[in-house]
């Protein structure tokens, strides 16, 4: 059993000593998921990947006594779970009338931007995937996995339960899907 999923074992069993001891043994981790995670950012984001860690961080520990993780990749999926709302929630303040959404924003000085990431409307992704995992909660699943947690094919098959093949196979299944529900020409 891992050092971290023992921390996680007795801050289930109530131990408030415990948590201090997760965040050095976990912070690089998220941090290289958030950072991993910012790349589909539009350009100007003001949101940090530090930030971003932190924020998660405290949703996760402030959950309160009720919420248990199964281990170390369970403790990881809440993570990439907190850092997705965080991200939606942003963005939903953003795109509003009061946080500036009607406006255009534009740039002095155009510097040639040539980051090929693209950017991606995280409201209408937020919202075709809620309506997926109501079609196919695993693909979901897979889905929060690998674009906001960053893992592997092989790491989120681990977690899943499943082969890297059929991994392979449902996140192929899963883009295609996610693309033709978020460009209007779902079937």
């Amino acid at each position: 059993m891992s050092e971290v999923t023992q921390i996680l074992s007795r801050i289930e069993y109530g131990d408030a000593s415990a948590t201090p001891e997760l965040l050095p043994l976990v912070y690089d981790e998220l941090r290289h998921l958030a950072a991993a995670r910012m790349q589909h950012e539009t350009p100007g984001q003001t949101l940090q990947p530090t930030a971003l860690v932190h924020e998660a961080w405290l949703r996760l520990v402030d959950s309160g006594p009720s919420e248990s993780w199964n281990g170390r990749a369970h403790f990881f999926a809440a993570a990439a779970e907190a850092m997705r709302r965080i991200l939606v929630e942003r963005a939903r303040r953003k795109s509003s009338c009061k946080g500036g959404g009607a406006q255009n924003r534009v740039a002095m000085i155009d510097f040639g931007h040539t980051d090929q990431t693209p950017i991606i409307d995280l409201i209408a992704l937020d919202d075709a995937l809620c309506r997926f995992e109501s079609r196919d909660p695993r693909k979901s699943e897979l889905v929060k996995l690998r674009f906001f947690a960053g893992l592997t094919s092989q790491d989120a098959a681990r977690i899943l339960g499943i082969s890297t093949s059929t991994a392979d196979n449902d996140w192929a299944y899963a883009k295609c899907w996610l693309r033709l529900e978020m460009s209007g020409e779902a079937l």
